[in-house]
């Protein structure tokens, strides 16, 4: 059995011969993103694609799949996820590092073992991943995924322990305090 990761997103056309861009979302590209590489696709009905041929270009990772031949067929293909299929005992090369399918479902605590939630999902931004929590009552936090914030993983135990800072897990810390800064203001 294997686990789908979206490895990337198909930009705009580039030139007349086929090439797209790719909006790269893996830490592991030439892993991935290779020649001959074979992805599956959200939507379904793009592929599977082939990779054909490679290349950076101005910071831009540029690709060619197999039958796709000029700027139309490669317009066509705007916006399609890139899927790699991963064996779910694969682990990154680095120890600090993990794939979705690892974190998703883990338990949040916070270091004293208060419960905050189970990992829903998580999103991938420019500047940070995000924890998309799922709290005992239904609501959902964010929380992001950085060192100052998330202390450990534990997947033996599975378990993510958070160290968050005052107003992310209780909003009504933050309300409390953007409240205090409008009635400061005059508002």
């Amino acid at each position: 059995m294997s686990v789908q990761l979206v490895v990337g997103r198909i930009g705009r056309a580039h030139g007349i011969k086929g090439e797209v861009t790719v909006e790269v979302r893996t830490d592991e590209p030439e892993l991935r993103l290779g020649p001959g590489a074979v992805l599956a696709t959200d939507p379904a009905t793009a592929g599977p694609l082939t990779i054909e041929t490679g290349r950076v270009h101005s910071g831009r990772l540029l690709l060619r799949f197999e039958g796709v031949k000029d700027r139309n067929a490669a317009e066509a293909l705007r916006n399609t996820l890139l899927i790699a299929e991963v064996d779910p005992e694969e682990l990154p090369e680095e120890p600090d590092e993990y794939y979705d399918h690892q974190l998703m479902d883990l338990d949040v605590v916070l270091e004293d073992g208060t419960e905050i939630g189970r990992i829903t999902e998580i999103s991938h931004l420019p500047s940070q991943d995000l924890f998309i929590v799922e709290r005992p009552d239904g609501s959902e936090v964010m929380i992001p995924f950085v060192q100052e914030i998330v202390a450990e993983i534990d997947l033996e135990e599975q378990r993510a322990v958070i160290t968050p800072p005052r107003g992310l897990i209780d909003g009504s810390e933050a309300e409390v305090a953007s409240g205090r800064d409008a009635s400061e203001d005059g508002s």
